[in-house]
């Protein structure tokens, strides 16, 4: 307990981990890694090395220039094989904390099918925007709703250049407040 308790205050900051690139669930420990395993929340990654390319399993600890085209060619930190894996490991309705881009985000399985929770500001006064599918490596998710509804961004959000802007942008419009 006082392990994790020494570990709270870094939560403002960030935490350190380090994955292993060998399966979802597998961390180097670390001491914040306590704070997941004393809440039961389980903690993920995607960032794996598929095992039919035998010459990078082999060369991640031993040849340099292969680890670093590995890195670069998953640099989302996020690999097909990873990502089959998470879906794989994962049972459904299951809730847990995905550790990807040096970021912990919150990832739910639904009905076989990844979602990560939206957490950036931009979708705030969004409430159509909840989750997005994970279901590439490559970030093209789709959003939906608090009932797994797809539901595209508004056009007018989308071509005002503007997403915190909550009023459309035609000229017809009528403002909702008249000026005085």
């Amino acid at each position: 307990m006082h392990d994790a308790m020494a570990v709270l205050p870094k939560l403002q900051t960030g935490l350190d981990v380090n994955v292993k690139f060998t399966v979802v669930r597998d961390f180097e420990y670390t001491p914040e890694c306590i704070i997941f395993d004393l809440l039961r929340i389980p903690l993920f990654h995607g960032w794996l090395v598929d095992p039919q390319t035998p010459e990078i399993v082999a060369a991640v600890v031993l040849e340099a220039l292969v680890i670093e085209n590995f890195l670069e060619r998953s640099a989302s930190q996020l690999t097909y094989h990873g990502l089959s894996e998470l879906t794989t490991s994962m049972e459904d309705d299951q809730i847990g904390v995905l550790f990807r881009n040096n970021h912990f985000s919150t990832i739910y399985k639904r009905q076989k099918e990844l979602l990560q929770l939206v957490t950036d500001q931009g979708f705030l006064g969004e409430s159509s925007v909840v989750w997005e599918t994970l279901g590439s490596i490559d970030g093209d998710g789709q959003f939906v709703d608090s009932h797994f509804r797809t539901d595209p961004p508004k056009p007018e959000l989308a071509s005002s250049g503007d997403s915190a802007s909550p009023h459309p942008t035609s000229p017809h419009s009528a403002s909702p407040h008249p000026l005085n």
